[in-house]
């Protein structure tokens, strides 16, 4: 069997620099642990398998080197990309187990605008000690939703100059870590942390702006942000807070196409 692979920075039009995610467009589904060897061996922080259904929408699964993922972002722009320029579309609708239907425009300038269900972060209650120990900074303030908690920090230079103890996030398992704060250039910016899922530090995490937009949205009182992930390759992203949605946009650029061999 032979499979197309294609490999895409995401949330930036520079190669090497955002996230790369690797795509794989299926005619029929292949064998879970199957997916799980490929996600491991392309080691990218994930792997997309789309499969195209009877009404025209495509089912997408994202798998990290260590599991499958509920919702990632990155890849799904890269898969858009890849989808939108094989098929010559300007719009993708892709379904996913977790959560429902995902609708990706291609905008005129080549960006792609991906309306994705707002997961506001609320309050943290109880904050385990291993997420204040695995910080080198401390925040102002810890929120959390069903995939991270939220370190909130008054200066951006906290986020540059944070380090981590992945052994110590690693036990917060199952949720990641986020760190954000207000920016001089961008409106905000962050750093995301998720050792237990996948690795150490992600570059460009889309789908943890679903909770960064909207607490933002409410502190600075505007709907229409700009976002940077301050990682070492670096991303930046816009995004919309509407009511129930938060449509995050970005650029892609592709890297490599090949094939696999199984």
């Amino acid at each position: 069997m032979q499979l197309t692979i294609h490999q895409v920075d995401a949330f930036t039009n520079e190669l090497f620099k955002g996230n790369y995610a690797a795509v794989i467009d299926l005619d029929n589904w292949l064998d879970n642990e199957l997916m799980l060897n490929i996600g491991a061996e392309n080691n990218v922080s994930e792997t997309a398998f789309t499969c195209r259904q009877a009404d025209g929408s495509y089912a997408i699964r994202w798998f990290s080197p260590l599991m499958e993922i509920d919702f990632c972002g990155h890849a799904t722009l890269a898969a858009a990309f890849v989808l939108c320029e094989q098929h010559n579309l300007s719009q993708i609708r892709f379904q996913a187990a977790a959560v429902g239907e995902l609708v990706i425009n291609k905008n005129s300038d080549g960006s792609f605008a991906m309306t994705f269900p707002k997961q506001t972060p609320f309050v943290a209650i109880k904050i385990p000690s291993e997420l204040f120990a695995g910080l080198s900074i401390q925040p102002v303030k810890v929120l959390k939703n069903k995939q991270a908690y939220f370190a909130i920090y008054e200066s951006e230079q906290d986020i540059l100059n944070l380090k981590t103890d992945s052994n110590l996030l690693k036990t917060l398992a199952p949720l990641d870590v986020v760190a954000t704060a207000p920016s001089a250039k961008y409106d905000f910016i962050s750093r995301y942390f998720w050792p237990a899922n996948g690795g150490d530090e992600d570059y460009v995490t889309g789908s943890i702006h679903t909770g960064l937009a909207p607490y933002w949205a409410k502190e600075l009182g505007k709907t229409w942000l700009s976002a940077y992930q301050a990682s070492s390759r670096g991303g930046h992203l816009y995004c919309e807070v509407a009511e129930h949605t938060v449509t995050v946009t970005g650029h892609a650029v592709r890297y490599m196409q090949g094939t696999i061999y199984l």
